[in-house]
């Protein structure tokens, strides 16, 4: 699809890649100096709706920058411009809600570097996108650097064809544990109240069962969530046939309130999982944010995460379906 919209102009941004002659991110500027204002930005997204959707699909990162983008509301305004249905978070990181469609994203302490992941990778179903603004730019570190999910299983099937296959075939089983109450000292303190919107055990099991989690509580009031079999790959539908590494193995192998297993118990080499994290680093791509910056994840396409950051970093979120 050739780039022709009046409505913006290409631009560039450090660190962008050119990733199987696509750029990402691919940065849309606003056409003229005029043409700024969250009025324009607005109506060029409203009447380029189809447009853009293409254009997310195939560049996979959008950045809309140069745009007068000041707070939640804005940013609320241009998600619902777009359409597209709301998709509630659940999972471990703790965020609160700013307004409407917007929260804030992972509140874990800026020291810590937020694993590579796909948005709700474990749910049945994840966000289709996701949208960040930068309201508050880091002063130093806090990107959000992202990786093309597909470029992860091409090298995986040439370093390790044979356990890519096997773990595909037998699918993966995950778990974590999470107390009742939020710690927002973790990146992963979200408790399990939170999580399902309620206090009661029973009412938290039925609505785990239904996201594709059984529940088995603990001691002290926290819970172990048991998730599987799921895929290590997937295909989606217009995205060139790719097979995207969509799992979390990585991320969370051996960790002390968390692991990633084959569905029938039998381990992950650890040399896999140590040489997938370097791929993984290795594929990475990332910006600088900018105050007033919008970026439009493909999350089917896209890992991504938070590098350690100086405060003061403000990044809000939406998710989509």
């Amino acid at each position: 699809m050739e780039f022709s919209c009046k409505d913006f102009k290409v631009g560039k941004c450090q660190g962008q890649k050119l990733v199987d002659c696509e750029s990402m991110p691919l940065v849309l500027k606003p056409p003229e100096a005029d043409k700024a204002d969250m009025e324009s930005l607005l109506l060029a997204l409203k009447t380029n709706k189809d447009w853009f959707e293409q254009l997310i699909m195939k560049n996979s990162a959008v950045l809309l920058r140069g745009f007068e983008v000041k707070n939640a509301q804005d940013f609320n305004d241009i998600v619902e411009a777009f359409g597209w249905d709301d998709i509630r978070y659940v999972g471990p990181a703790p965020r609160t809600h700013v307004h409407k469609r917007v929260w804030t994203a992972n509140e874990g302490p800026l020291s810590e570097f937020i694993y590579y992941h796909h948005e709700m990778v474990l749910i049945k179903e994840s966000p289709k996108t996701l949208l960040l603004f930068c309201e508050v730019p880091p002063p130093e570190g806090g990107e959000t650097p992202f990786v093309p999910s597909f470029r992860v299983t091409e090298r995986m099937l040439e370093e390790f064809p044979e356990a890519v296959e096997e773990m595909d075939a037998k699918g993966l089983q995950y778990s974590f544990t999470a107390l009742s109450k939020n710690d927002t000292s973790s990146m992963r303190g979200r408790g399990w109240e939170d999580t399902f919107g309620t206090s009661d055990r029973e009412e938290a099991e039925r609505r785990a069962k239904a996201l594709g989690m059984d529940l088995e509580w603990l001691p002290n009031g926290g819970v172990k969530a048991v998730l599987g079999p799921r895929s290590l790959t997937r295909v989606f539908d217009g995205r060139k046939g790719r097979r995207m590494w969509f799992n979390t193995v990585v991320g969370m192998h051996g960790k002390e309130i968390s692991s990633a297993i084959m569905a029938d118990g039998t381990e992950i080499p650890e040399n896999v999982v140590k040489r997938c994290g370097e791929i993984i680093e290795e594929e990475s791509i990332q910006f600088k944010w900018e105050k007033g910056d919008v970026a439009i994840f493909d999350n089917m396409a896209l890992l991504h995460g938070r590098r350690p950051s100086k405060p003061p970093r403000r990044v809000l979120v939406a998710t989509c379906k």
